[in-house]
């Protein structure tokens, strides 16, 4: 499905910002490698455990949702900072896009095997 594809790039895409915001942004160099480095291993972890589609724990819903928002806001703040504000407005408004259509997709499916 297209749209699994794309959610798959825009996850991809917030994790390279991150740690292009977390390379650029430290006042040193260890700072950037800290951050360069773990802010995206962070994210990841945050959405292998819960809101991945094989995530460790299965969650509500509403806090799958809440993991992507927390991911994808960061990806697009992240863009911001690194001094691409129209990229981090296309960003967030194309992953959101993306997670409400699949989202309806996923229950849609659900009513459907539930019948």
């Amino acid at each position: 499905m297209p749209n699994e594809g794309l959610a798959f790039l825009l996850e991809m895409a917030a994790f390279a910002a991150l740690a292009w915001w977390g390379f650029t942004t430290g006042g040193n160099v260890l700072v950037n490698i800290v951050l360069g480095i773990g802010t995206p291993v962070a994210a990841m972890f945050l959405w292998g455990m819960f809101a991945a589609p094989k995530a460790k724990f299965k969650v509500a819903l509403p806090f799958v949702m809440l993991v992507k928002a927390v991911v994808f806001g960061a990806g697009a703040l992240a863009f911001h900072g690194v001094g691409h504000p129209t990229l981090a407005i296309a960003f967030a408004v194309v992953a959101l896009v993306n997670t409400a259509l699949l989202t309806i997709d996923r229950e849609t499916r659900l009513r459907a095997a539930a019948e």
